[in-house]
């Protein structure tokens, strides 16, 4: 039997709003909302002050001041939560030699061979825990497993300012316990697919073949059948080369009316304007990915000289693909999704220009 792997991941707690809030004491114990000031703008991170009325990153800031009257708009710093993260990351580097970071705020460690003979998994999570509060005054929670599925589960469980130690001989009962909405990859409207099945535990699932579970939930039940049994044999990956980078949102309930898409899309070039700038890249090639009712799924694509990363450009272009040839969808529409391709670092060009694009009619 191969050695099991140490791996630990660590998830910064709300982090862009813990840094306002650290920067200007005059916010700490209030809910706050990074970005989304405007009138039609999107949220980008929220405090946990303002997460318990219900407000949410990429949610419309009219929405969010609706959920929470006393919510406070501060704009984002992403230079500021880059430098943090520098900082974060170096703790890292004191004792992983492979990190493989997810955003400016998580990442997977695999410490299996530690740079820091003699410590055991659970006491390097927590000294790098000690140790970013020290140096950076926020607090983040760990989870530290024998793979990354487990990890990620683990530093979610007790956040925020927590710690989750998943040991082999846990893993199934404590998957079995687990609410199939924490598990990573279930997303809100599958969870309540699963709940509509009879499904709301691990345990529920592991009673499902895997052939049965992929006839149910499409490619996903493959991983699923593999995690809720505590298998996940993908490595930590400290270079991960992007080829793409987009996000996609599936809908409570199907939407026909184009305003309502557009809307819609507003969230999502947000989320996706997000994740260009904390990876530092921009894109050439836009496509835009449409589920209807039916199921059917049809993709538009534009590509553009310009490089493309602000949340502007990106609904531009999406807006356009959406309305334009073949016209906006005939059915009902269950998802949306913007992806990004043909990536090239920020810091190989200047910023784009204001797009000008004509595609016809």
């Amino acid at each position: 039997m191969p050695e099991l792997r140490k791996i630990i991941h660590v998830d910064m707690d709300a982090f862009y709003a813990s840094v306002e809030q650290r920067d200007f004491p005059e916010l700490r114990g209030k809910p706050v909302a990074v970005g989304g000031s405007s009138r039609r703008g999107v949220v980008a991170a929220a405090s946990y002050e303002a997460r318990v009325f219900g407000v949410r990153s990429a949610m419309s800031s009219a929405a969010a001041a609706k959920a929470c009257p006393g919510l406070i708009f501060v704009p984002a710093r992403f230079d500021v939560y880059r430098s943090v993260s520098r900082q974060v990351r170096a703790v890292f580097a004191r004792y992983a030699p492979f990190v493989e970071p997810l955003s400016l705020d998580e990442a997977y460690l695999d410490v299996t061979e530690s740079l820091v003979e003699g410590l055991s998994a659970t006491e390097i999570a927590r000294r790098i825990r000690a140790e970013i509060l020290q140096e950076t005054g926020l607090t983040a929670s760990a989870g530290v497993s024998y793979n990354k599925f487990l990890a990620k589960v683990g530093s979610d469980f007790r956040k925020p300012d927590g710690m989750t130690v998943i040991r082999p001989r846990e893993a199934l009962a404590f998957i079995s316990a687990l609410p199939v909405e924490k598990f990573h990859g279930v997303g809100p409207v599958t969870a309540q697919r699963m709940h509509a099945q009879g499904i709301r535990t691990g345990a529920d699932l592991r009673l499902f073949e895997e052939e049965e579970l992929v006839r149910r939930f499409g490619k996903a039940g493959s991983y699923y059948y593999r995690v809720c049994r505590g298998e996940d044999n993908r490595p930590v990956r400290p270079h991960r080369g992007r080829k793409s980078l987009g996000a996609e949102r599936t809908f409570e309930s199907n939407v026909m009316d184009v305003p309502d898409l557009l809307l819609r899309l507003e969230g999502i070039a947000a989320k996706v304007a997000e994740r260009l700038q904390e990876a530092q890249l921009g894109g050439h090639t836009v496509t835009l990915k449409i589920k209807t009712d039916d199921f059917q799924i049809s993709t538009r694509q534009t590509a553009t000289p310009h490089l493309v990363h602000d949340r502007e450009d990106i609904l531009e272009l999406v807006t356009l693909l959406l309305q334009h040839a073949p016209g906006p969808p005939t059915r009902p529409v269950r998802l949306l999704g913007i992806t990004l391709s043909n990536l090239r670092s920020l810091a190989q060009g200047p910023p784009p220009e204001q797009l000008k694009l004509d595609l016809g009619h």
